[in-house]
């Protein structure tokens, strides 16, 4: 059953259950006198609590209650005129309410009364305009895992794409986690995400891919005991050679592709190779959690919050090897910025332990839970794909897993490595320029190496796949 509607009454709370509309319509409407409690707009069954509104002109009397029926603004039952005259004082009253929503009968899609305002030759309410455009679709494969139930959650909500896009979301795993999957459809259904038009849970590949706006492949073939890394490369080419074909066929070229699944460079560079339609520049790797790892523990020594670390970079391969170099980092430190070597004045710290420390923090992690990082893991993507969709602040760069076609710090060509990068229109570009030190130097040409030979090894298996 569809949750109830807000009730809504302009200059005043909705009154209680007992009361009718009959009575509230007999009473005489008095003009509003500032922010009272009629102020606060009851959201019963949309997972929030009412917020304060805009106050409207004390010219505009109070209006009767405004019931939201199949899509209409009508009048409540019992009141006078209520074939529809009364109708253009209840379209000047909603004006203020620029977030009131009547819940549709599928997911939690808000509808407004767009017809019966056009009759009257009356503009739509302003809370029209909340929701903004088509819904765009998103997909998150091996989304009955750990890493999507902390991941759907947020993009459902709206802190990934912001709180005015609506959305579908699918949701695409292997036919044994189907039941599994059936239980996160309910889960998101129960939470009556204003945002959220539609979840389309499935296996078929067919089905997940089209019309993408946006691909995150989370879901990729674990390493198991006893597996060698060639044997877990394998794997997943098979994998990511289907899901890179399915892309190039049934996705709109214009699709951001962000690959999560480990190993996520090469596994990355295998999806782009199978859509030669979509151009490599849409493909990308996360490297965020690494990023954020860093920014972190840079933070934790100097007893400041995260926010105020900026512009650490991870070069290369989301493995070990990666080199998380904060040599053009910045801090803000007493209200001051500066650079986090001369904060933190431990060269041997920031060049041993530091390095370290974020580079086997996954591995700490699963031997404290048993379990992989997930919710660090799912705060990274948010952060990953809003900074494609909205582009980076003013000044600062971010860690991302891109082509390295045409990079200027002499990394071979044709690999997924992780740079620093800046977005803009949902185009990134290499920040350039930055100098490089023979420690850094010899740290990326490392990470360059292994994956050199992730990527001869997995080509060799594309072949033959």
């Amino acid at each position: 059953m569809a949750p109830d509607p807000p009730r809504l009454l302009a200059g005043r709370p909705a009154g209680p259950r007992g009361v009718t509309g009959r009575k509230r319509a007999q009473r005489s409407p008095q003009p509003s006198r500032g922010r009272r409690r009629g102020d606060l707009l009851p959201a019963r069954g949309l997972g929030g609590r009412g917020r304060p509104l805009q106050r409207r002109p004390s010219t505009v009397p109070a209006s009767p209650l405004l019931a939201c029926g199949g899509g209409r603004p009508v009048a409540p039952r019992g009141s006078p005129r209520r074939s529809g005259a009364n109708l253009p004082s209840l379209a000047l009253a909603l004006q203020p309410f620029d977030r009131a929503f009547c819940y549709s009968r599928r997911l939690a899609g808000p509808v407004v009364g767009d017809v019966a305002f056009e009759k009257m030759g009356l503009p739509a309410p302003s809370f029209h305009e909340t929701l903004k455009g088509e819904p765009i679709r998103v997909l998150v494969t091996g989304a009955a895992g750990q890493i999507a139930y902390s991941l759907l959650y947020s993009i459902a909500k709206g802190d990934v794409f912001g709180k005015e896009q609506p959305l579908v979301l699918v949701l695409l795993d292997i036919t044994p986690m189907m039941t599994v999957l059936e239980g996160v459809v309910m889960e998101l259904q129960d939470c009556a995400l204003p945002l959220l038009r539609e979840v389309i849970p499935t296996d078929k590949e067919e089905v997940a891919f089209k019309d993408l706006d946006i691909a995150i492949l989370v879901g990729s073939m674990p390493r198991r005991e006893g597996m060698e890394r060639k044997d877990l490369l394998k794997a997943n080419v098979k994998i990511f050679k289907s899901q890179g074909a399915a892309l190039d066929k049934y996705a709109k070229k214009t699709v951001k592709v962000v690959v999560v699944g480990n190993p996520a460079n090469t596994n990355c560079l295998i999806a782009s190779k199978s859509a030669p339609s979509i151009p490599k520049e849409n493909f990308s790797c996360l490297t965020r959690l690494d990023h954020n790892r860093a920014k972190s523990q840079i933070a934790l020594k100097l007893g400041v919050t995260a926010n105020d670390v900026k512009n650490v970079i991870i070069w290369g391969n989301h493995s070990s090897t990666q080199y998380p170099d904060v040599n053009h980092a910045k801090v803000n430190v007493k209200g001051k910025e500066v650079g986090v070597y001369e904060a933190i004045k431990d060269d041997s710290w920031l060049k041993g332990d530091f390095i370290l420390t974020v580079q086997q923090r996954g591995a700490a992690v699963i031997k404290a839970r048993k379990l992989s990082s997930a919710m660090s893991a799912a705060k990274a993507i948010c952060d990953h794909v809003r900074d494609i969709w909205f582009g980076t602040p003013a000044g600062e760069f971010v860690s991302m897993g891109v082509i390295s076609d045409g990079n200027s710090y002499g990394v071979p060509e044709d690999l997924l490595y992780s740079f620093p990068v800046v977005i803009k229109d949902k185009t990134w570009k290499f920040v350039e320029g930055l100098p490089i030190n023979d420690f850094s130097r010899e740290k990326m040409d490392l990470t360059a190496k292994e994956l050199t030979e992730e990527k001869e090894t997995a080509v060799e298996f594309l072949s033959s796949a």
